[in-house]
């Protein structure tokens, strides 16, 4: 019967420890701080649940309410509900833990107990504060905003949540690179093989539709019925060409057998289209002053 009561004083005194575990590494409370919570400062059944942290037991002396996850929300009403008053008074005065002093010798035999190392590979100890460095390098590793981490470390400078408070071996930044946006680099040949799938058959890289092209003297090249480029000539050259087409009065029409040297509209138009003697026209009004 001894032995038995001995295992459930055991037994409550580990679900105990375990608990003021969970709630510093869940809220990033000192010691000192938690230790000063009492139950009435405890509002659990609140839509958030939050401890509310007097100024006067607070390290910045400025008071804060300290959010709870759900989960340990619930497992403080449980503990809460087991509990009985130690105190003459309300129970909502009580100590919401009795935090010992020697909470960092307890917490010794309790990593060697459950085989987790005093030090890490760089020499690093685990004490009561280090759990405060997990509970920010936690919420870096969940990707809460830095300002964010900031408020609920309760810090006065980003620069300390974010270089001292955080372990940045224990953020995920493997799987940050996999999140980036993925480029795919086709081989040579293959870009090759594409270029010349995307040109049209007379050479040319870019569609007609995009834009017009131009020849050596400056004129808008169009595609023709061929297939071709044709030169579009300007109106006033289509008129003279119009022109061209009829029967001059004053003189023998033009004919296949008519020599290049006849004189005449008729022979300045050929001249100016590269049918007869280049004479020099170069622009529509050169051509309609030798024409007259």
């Amino acid at each position: 019967m001894a032995v038995e009561c001995r295992l459930d004083v055991l037994a409550t005194f580990n679900d105990r420890h375990a608990l003021i575990y969970k709630t510093l590494v869940l809220t990033g409370l000192r010691r000192g701080e938690l230790a000063s919570l009492t139950v009435g400062q405890c509002y659990l059944d609140s839509p958030v649940p939050y401890l509310d942290l007097a100024a006067a037991d607070e390290k910045n002396r400025e008071g804060s309410q300290i959010p709870l996850r759900s989960d340990l929300a619930r497992d403080l009403k449980k503990w809460l509900a087991e509990r009985t008053p130690n105190t003459s008074g309300s129970f909502g005065s009580a100590k919401l833990f009795d935090v010992p002093s020697s909470l960092r010798k307890i917490l010794d035999r309790d990593l060697s107990a459950a085989g987790i190392p005093k030090k890490d590979d760089r020499g690093r100890s685990i004490d009561v504060h280090a759990l405060r460095h997990t509970f920010g390098t936690m919420l870096s590793s969940a990707g809460v905003a830095p300002r964010t981490a900031q408020a609920a470390m309760r810090h006065s400078s980003i620069d300390l949540t974010m270089n001292v408070y955080t372990d940045p071996r224990q953020l995920d930044v493997a799987g940050a690179m996999e999140r980036l946006p993925e480029f795919s680099l086709a081989p040579t040949s293959d870009r090759r093989s594409q270029d010349d799938r995307s040109k049209p058959p007379n050479g040319r890289t870019l569609a007609p539709g995009l834009a017009p092209e131009s020849d050596v003297s400056g004129q808008h090249l169009t595609t023709g019925g061929n297939g071709q480029d044709q030169p579009k000539r300007p109106p006033s050259q289509r008129r003279a060409a119009q022109n061209a087409k009829k029967p001059i009065k004053n003189g023998p029409p033009s004919t296949n057998d008519s020599g290049p040297h006849q004189s005449g509209r008729q022979d300045t138009v050929r001249t100016f289209f590269g049918r007869g003697p280049r004479l020099g026209c170069r622009t529509a009004a050169d051509f309609r002053w030798r024409a007259e």
